[in-house]
């Protein structure tokens, strides 16, 4: 890793933004096919994204999915890696395959100059030809309207800012939102906590990291080539089996399938978690209540007229990319900001995206498409250099069907 400012030697053909898996494995690959690259971090270190999340995080998918090609997880992590487990294997990764990887290298600004992109970072800038964005679908953390209020006498934070549950110790937390986050933070707090309540707006749909004894994911790259509705069908006899009905307990059963929320919101609405959650659900260690509408004083108004009184709220309620600054310009987002090609194909001329697919096992499923985009790469640049030595030009960038050109500032 290298922090010195930028010269002029340091241009690359390609710069990726960001190190997470889809950033070091687009820079990976490069690197195999003789394409120079350099990967730009904005944090300390190699994957920092990962490394910021809370201390408990275990990956939700299993090892046989979660893994970059070639690089496979070791056995002894188990099923499930966690947080620290992948931070150093992303940086063994970088190792092992000689990726350059500049850490606090913030990317301030692009732009689009004759053919060539201009990347500005605050210790100087690149000029490119090939801009690979790899930040991450969760980069900045969304709050909504209540929360943004600033009315709450309490400690108002989002789940990004949350790491353990000691500093909470005997404290009473209300944790906003269901998903995988909001369930495994509130089951953290159980014992530690005075009180833990778990705000849920929209039921969702729980699954267990194992099921029926294997990994619940293994079959999920089959079942992403089948109708929605009738894997839905199919898995919903074995999630009442597995989970139980939680109606009594605040939660009633999902009115969507995983499928089905995975496919039209991204995950939005599944949770993936292990049984002692849903067993502090059962046991009323963590009281269930209906959604936040305000926050009033000392209070957290409910949708059912009832207030609670937390010292700490803690919003696990998503993310987003963050990207609009970026590339907001260049008309390649759609209305939630998110890439319209999102498949490592060109956006715009030398403007690619590498990891924003949102389904299970995307570590490894970033690493194919990481693959893609190098191969593309490397053959624009074959043949850039041979038009250079006087043969044959260059195929004209081919533009996505799925997004507009850059435009030339």
């Amino acid at each position: 890793m290298n922090t010195d400012p930028f010269t002029q030697g340091d241009d690359q053909p390609v710069v990726v933004i960001g190190s997470g898996p889809a950033g070091l494995a687009t820079a990976a690959e490069l690197t195999r096919r003789g394409v120079g690259a350099v990967v730009l971090e904005q944090g300390a270190g190699i994957g920092a994204a990962w490394a910021a999340r809370y201390d408990g995080l275990r990956f939700n998918t299993s090892r046989l999915h979660s893994a970059l090609p070639g690089a496979p997880f070791e056995r002894a992590w188990g099923q499930f890696p966690t947080r620290d487990q992948y931070v150093g294997y992303l940086a063994a990764y970088a190792r092992s395959r000689h990726v350059r990887v500049r850490t606090h290298a913030r990317v301030e600004r692009l732009d689009r100059r004759g053919g060539t992109w201009r990347v500005t970072t605050p210790a100087g800038i690149l000029t490119t030809r090939h801009v690979v964005v790899a930040c991450g679908r969760f980069n900045v953390p969304v709050l909504p309207d209540w929360a943004r209020r600033e009315r709450f006498g309490g400690r108002l934070m989002h789940a990004f800012d949350y790491r353990n549950a000691a500093p909470l110790a005997g404290q009473r937390v209300l944790v906003v939102g269901a998903g995988s986050t909001g369930m495994e933070i509130a089951h953290e707090l159980v014992g530690v906590a005075g009180t833990v309540w778990l705000s849920v707006r929209t039921p969702p749909t729980i699954l267990f990291r194992m099921m029926l004894g294997a990994p619940g994911d293994l079959p999920v790259p089959v079942m992403m080539h089948l109708p929605p509705a009738w894997v839905d069908r199919l898995l919903r006899p074995m999630q009442r089996r597995v989970v139980g009905n939680l109606a009594p307990y605040g939660l009633p059963e999902a009115s969507a399938g995983p499928m089905t929320r995975l496919r039209n919101r991204g995950g939005i609405g599944v949770a993936v978690v292990d049984p002692p959650v849903v067993d502090s659900i059962r046991s009323g260690a963590i009281r269930v209540v209906p959604a936040v509408d305000s926050l009033e004083g000392e209070h957290a108004r409910l949708a059912d007229g009832r207030r609670l009184r937390p010292d700490v709220v803690i919003a696990a309620t998503g993310y987003r990319t963050g990207l609009e600054p970026l590339v907001g310009r260049f008309g390649v987002l759609d209305e939630r900001g998110e890439p319209v090609e999102r498949t490592g194909r060109e956006s715009a001329p030398g403007l690619r995206f590498v990891g924003y697919v949102a389904r299970p096992g995307i570590t490894g499923y970033a690493g194919r498409l990481a693959r893609r985009a190098a191969s593309e790469i490397a053959a624009r640049e074959r043949a850039s250099r041979r038009a250079r030595r006087g043969s044959t030009p260059p195929a004209s960038p081919a533009r996505s069907s799925r997004g507009p050109a850059a435009s030339r500032e």
